[in-house]
């Protein structure tokens, strides 16, 4: 009777060609437990199903066992089968480069307080989504996003964004960096703010476009600088991250008309765009002119970076484009996480979160304030972080940098910051005060304040 693979107990490899002798059954065994491939405690497969799987008699495997019982390699219990022994032969591996041992204070920008993640909300979420979802829902997706998230989406973004957003335009993205690449790979030479985050920049770049500095100041990027050789610009006008300045009313509508008159993209990346303070909500560019903007919005920051869930709604002309390249770079993004949103976002939960992380976080900005009192501090209308900039004759950032590493403590720069370095660039210091956790928090600023007065 031909053997039912179907009914394999547990499933093991071995290097080993069928109907092999019990000396190299030995041997496929031991290699397996000495390169970690049967880790101590795995169960072994019992004899006569390793036998009729491996071809050969069931005698054959038990001598095998036996002997490696007796090596200590195994472990033979009545009752129980046979298991990879405890504490197997020592192991070598290759030495790796050892891992920088984590800040004790960290301080550092672009990440949130991740325990202030609503686990219950998303549980209960979680269990009416699935608990309603077709068998289908567990099938390959849809490259734009499930239907049920991307509707509530339309929904959320222009009651709370202001963007004028149909679900046939939004398309779902494992988070920022995605539909970052997505829209750059259709595009030649893209503007990008200076100062701004290297790394998107980076992004940009290996999606095969040129990246071009636009300047910023006290108004926000230098769209009034924009010219026709420019394809697109990326934007982050509700908080521009490092600075916090949000983009001027009269820089709107100028890149709205670049956009209009030179068929150029304004992407625009929502940084923390539903946490502000001390102001009125500040309205997607998107709402202004939605032919001409793709809006980039993500759950990072008011969820949780690890759900990889960010959203771009398009204009009309680029959602096949942009559906295209989806399917071709990761097909669809993962379904149960969309649908859990979508829950969320439809019962309110989502908006009980926003409303509840934006006092906690308006609480942080204040004690922030409190104990730099006299320092200068901009950019704390809105957002999750802080630029202290540096006075121009000194100190330097990197010296203060090393003196707060000696403290334990990790701060952002604002030099990395720039397109090209350069001595002559102001100096700052960019403190992220979503990353520490509510207890750690004051010791943390006690700490930046002792080396800022240092």
């Amino acid at each position: 009777m031909a053997f039912d693979w179907a009914a394999f107990g547990v499933d093991l490899h071995l290097d080993l060609p069928l109907g092999g002798r019990r000396a190299e059954l030995e041997q496929a065994l031991r290699a397996a437990i000495r390169a970690g491939r049967l880790a101590p405690g795995s169960r072994l497969p019992a004899t006569r199903a390793l036998a009729a799987s491996l071809g050969v008699a069931r005698g054959t495997v038990a001598a095998a066992y036996d002997q490696l019982v007796a090596e200590g390699y195994l472990t033979a219990r009545t009752g129980s089968g046979t298991t990879v022994a405890p504490v197997p032969p020592p192991v070598s591996f290759a030495p790796s480069a050892a891992e920088p041992a984590p800040p004790r204070f960290d301080l550092r920008p672009g990440a949130p307080d991740v325990t202030f993640f609503p686990t219950a909300a998303w549980l209960r979420a979680a269990r009416r989504a699935l608990g309603q979802a077709p068998s289908a829902t567990y099938d390959y997706g849809d490259p734009r996003g499930h239907p049920a998230l991307r509707a509530a989406l339309a929904e959320y973004l222009g009651r709370a964004r202001g963007v004028l957003a149909h679900p046939d335009r939004i398309v779902v993205t494992s988070g920022y960096v995605q539909a970052l690449s997505l829209l750059a790979g259709l595009h030649r030479v893209v503007a990008m703010e200076d100062p701004g985050l290297a790394f998107h920049r980076a992004v940009v770049r290996r999606a095969g476009a040129r990246v071009v500095p636009l300047p910023v100041d006290a108004a926000g990027a230098r769209t009034d600088l924009l010219e026709s050789t420019v394809d697109a610009v990326v934007l982050t006008p509700a908080n521009q991250f490092p600075t916090g300045v949000t983009l001027a009313p009269a820089r709107r509508h100028a890149v709205a008309a670049w956009a209009r008159e030179h068929g150029g993209l304004v992407v625009e990346d929502d940084y923390d765009g539903e946490f502000r303070y001390d102001r009125q909500p500040v309205g997607a560019v998107q709402g202004m002119a939605p032919e001409q903007v793709a809006y980039v919005g993500t759950a990072a920051k008011t969820l949780a970076p690890a759900l990889r869930l960010g959203w771009v709604v398009l204009p009309a002309r680029l959602v096949e484009p942009v559906v295209e390249a989806k399917r071709h770079t990761d097909f669809h993004t993962e379904v149960l996480g969309q649908l859990t949103l979508a829950e969320l976002i439809t019962g309110h939960g989502y908006d009980r979160h926003v409303r509840a992380a934006r006092s906690r976080y308006r609480a942080r900005r204040d004690l922030l304030l409190s104990r730099l009192r006299g320092e200068p501090v901009r950019g704390v209308a809105a957002g999750l972080h802080a630029l202290v900039p540096l006075p121009a004759g000194g100190p330097r950032e990197a010296d203060l940098l090393a003196v707060a590493a000696r403290h334990g403590l990790a701060v952002g720069d604002l030099g990395s910051h720039w397109h090209e370095a350069s001595d002559d660039h102001p100096q700052g210091l960019i403190i992220g005060y979503g990353t520490p956790s509510e207890s750690r928090y004051p010791a943390a600023l006690d700490v930046l304040a002792r080396v800022l007065r240092s």
